[in-house]
């Protein structure tokens, strides 16, 4: 997503932490016939949702809500990193169990979700919302979604063990972040946790940098819409595949079978020296390492410095309201999501419980630790990039993952890897 420099130096100074990514897990509650009535018979309200590191606290959020509205359960369901979202959703839809809240990402997702999605624009959450925020879910001048949270992501990097291989600089370009390699790998430190075992690592975050990194993003996404533009011969992404080289060469070992949990796991417990992953880690790398010392690094793709110092900051994903649902299900559904983002015990819970960065002008939130630190400063500096895939076409993103990890797996060459990206385009593309 692309934020105005004013209006994102205004929402990064309001608010600060997060979560993005993940494994599997499940939670349920309630048990109530659906279809009841809101104000007086019972309800169960069912959300399908992605974000795993917040399963406990949405379970323990919804049980707050139902301690204040007794007739309104809920059905907690949790899909994510791992397991494909976007594929799980759509098999629920299919199947006939739909959700009453569930996630979308904006953009052309929403686009292609619209006819299931609810019009929010009357909701009073709308008027708190930092107006750039609303973007990614406004079509034909109306709001569908209502915004998780911001989130930030680079290079986390492990402060004591730079301190350790005797770096003094923090590397801004591709040369530098290649020559702390260098000094880590020497001191019998491995320089990166590489999760590229998960296709969304690659296919999302890590290939959205040499898109966020053309003149004109979305000028760009339209060129290859349109068949006038390409991904391979393209000077960006010629740059990243050296970028891309060096996370594979100064990697653990195994990168094709590391996902996630581990990748976290071995950059919390020391045995990594960075990681390519965003603010949402921070509860994960802190249970497991509470004294851990860590910050953000851009991720550079050559050595222009000024414009590779930065970090890629957007909205994640938003909650949506299936427009299919029974009436009373969706009126619990959008009082639920309002009650959220405005009373004192859903206000606490974004930011103390979720730590997320509030996408919010009335919620305030702070003391939520170094990575959100650093997205605030850079923030505030206005060096950020911005979040493109969910402008893709819909299927994109998985395929680019997996051709990233044939690229690892030298089951194609660079050439070929690039090519593919465009055929995948072409193929998708509407």
């Amino acid at each position: 997503m692309k934020f105005k420099k004013a209006s994102m130096l205004s929402m990064m100074l309001a608010g600060a932490l997060a979560l993005s990514a993940c494994s599997n897990s499940d939670d349920a509650s309630g048990g109530a016939k659906k279809g009841g009535d809101a104000k007086g018979k019972e309800v169960t309200v069912d959300i399908f949702q992605f974000k795993v590191e917040i399963a406990d606290q949405l379970k323990a959020l919804t049980d707050e809500y139902t301690k204040e509205h007794p007739n309104v359960k809920f059905n907690v369901q949790t899909v994510g990193g791992g397991a494909d979202y976007g594929a799980a959703l759509k098999a629920q839809f299919a199947s006939g169990n739909e959700p009453d809240i569930f996630n979308n990402g904006g953009f052309q997702e929403a686009q292609t979700w619209k006819e299931k999605l609810e019009d929010l624009s009357d909701q009073p959450w709308v008027k708190d919302a930092y107006e750039n925020a609303l973007v990614p879910m406004t079509m034909d001048g109306k709001v569908y979604g209502q915004p998780l949270n911001l989130e930030g992501y680079g290079f986390i990097y492990n402060k004591e063990l730079f301190d350790k291989a005797g770096i003094k600089e923090l590397p801004k370009t591709l040369t530098e972040l290649k020559d702390v390699a260098k000094q880590l790998k020497d001191k019998k430190i491995t320089p990166f946790s590489v999760g590229y075992g998960e296709w969304w690592v690659l296919g999302i975050h890590l290939l959205n940098i040499p898109f966020a990194q053309q003149d004109d993003p979305d000028a760009f996404i339209k060129s290859l819409n349109d068949g006038s533009g390409k991904i391979a011969g393209n000077p960006k992404f010629e740059d990243f595949m050296n970028l891309f080289d060096t996370t594979i060469k100064y990697g653990n070992k195994n990168p094709l079978t590391t996902d996630y949990n581990t990748q976290v796991t071995q950059f919390a417990s020391g045995e990594t020296a960075m990681m390519q992953q965003g603010n949402w880690t921070q509860g994960m790398i802190t249970k497991i390492n509470p004294n851990i010392k860590m910050g953000f690094l851009p991720i550079p793709i050559n050595d222009d410095k000024e414009s590779n110092d930065k970090l890629a900051v957007g909205v994640p994903n938003n909650w949506v309201v299936n427009k299919k649902a029974p009436d009373a299900d969706k009126k619990a559904a959008k009082d639920f999501l309002n009650w959220m983002v405005t009373s004192d015990t859903g206000k606490q819970y974004v930011t103390e419980k979720f730590q997320f960065i509030p996408a919010f002008k009335n919620i305030e939130a702070k003391g939520l630790g170094d990575l959100a630190d650093d997205i605030i400063k850079y923030s505030n500096e206005d060096k950020t990039l911005s979040w493109n895939w969910f402008k893709y076409p819909d299927g994109a993103t998985n395929e680019f993952g997996a051709a990233m990890q044939a690229y690892i797996g030298g089951q194609k060459s660079k050439n070929e890897f690039l090519k593919s990206l465009d055929a995948t385009w072409a193929k998708l593309k509407k």
